[in-house]
């Protein structure tokens, strides 16, 4: 039987969300050991004069602890 944990994670790009999200699970596979799965939990972007200036992902991050 394996435990797994879920973690929250922000992660941000100033491309898009899908970029976003990749450089969440990629900065999130250097720290956690055994990444499982991920899902974007909610998507925001900030504004500055009038048009997109940034993309964030709120992540949430499974990964399977070891014995």
């Amino acid at each position: 039987m394996s435990v797994a944990r879920v973690t929250e994670l922000i992660a941000s790009s100033k491309k898009s969300f899908e970029d976003a999200t990749q450089k969440g699970v990629e900065r999130a596979a250097k720290t956690l050991k055994n990444v499982q799965n991920a899902w974007v939990q909610d998507m925001k972007c900030t504004v500055k004069d009038g048009k997109i200036d940034e993309y964030r992902v709120i992540l949430k991050v499974t990964f399977v602890l070891e014995d």
